[in-house]
């Protein structure tokens, strides 16, 4: 549980105190890979609260969404087409279904902690 966490500090400390500009060119790179690392994230924390995280699963699956990603957005970029807005649309989407679980587990558990305690 505690590695989506450390990735996700050392991130946002990498981020703050460095002054590293990405080129306009690869903003698009850029936007679905933090995307693809957003919804690794939250499926390894969804995946720690139903009891199914595993390191190795949670690591591959962070390098392989981010490259997938980035592939789709460079492939598009040479086709002419706008590819990465399918990435986008299926990373969002997978996104806002592992808050959603996140948010019923957590409520789940907080309401049985609440019961319990009303019981005695």
């Amino acid at each position: 549980m505690w590695l989506p966490f450390v990735g996700l500090v050392i991130g946002l400390l990498l981020g703050f105190w460095t002054e590293f500009r990405i080129p306009e060119i690869y903003s698009n790179y850029l936007s679905i890979a933090v995307l693809a690392a957003l919804d690794t994230l939250f499926g390894g924390i969804r995946a720690h609260l139903q009891n199914t995280f595993e390191e190795k699963v949670f690591v591959t699956g962070f390098f392989s969404n981010i490259l997938l990603a980035a592939g789709l957005a460079f492939l598009g970029v040479h086709l002419g087409v706008d590819l990465y807005l399918a990435a986008i649309f299926a990373f969002g989407v997978r996104l806002f279904n592992n808050i959603a679980v996140i948010r019923r587990i957590l409520l789940s558990k907080w309401t049985a902690k609440q019961d319990r305690q009303t019981e005695n």
